[in-house]
């Protein structure tokens, strides 16, 4: 992906876990939410993004 954070450059300032479309992006084909590397989010982003995976997998959304 590109350098710049996906949740940067969209504007998006919180991560909702109910929004899956988004979350399913993040997350590889085994359910395992994908590292900084690889998807390009910054710290800060990947730091909501695994809290609102997490909070989606607790409520059995994913």
């Amino acid at each position: 992906m590109s350098n710049a954070c996906y949740f940067c450059t969209k504007n998006i300032r919180e991560i909702d876990f109910r929004d899956i479309e988004i979350l399913e992006r993040f997350i590889s084909a085994l359910g395992k939410i994908r590292g900084r590397k690889r998807t390009g989010v910054c710290a800060k982003h990947q730091r909501k993004l695994a809290r609102a995976i997490k909070r989606a997998r607790h409520l059995g959304l994913f």
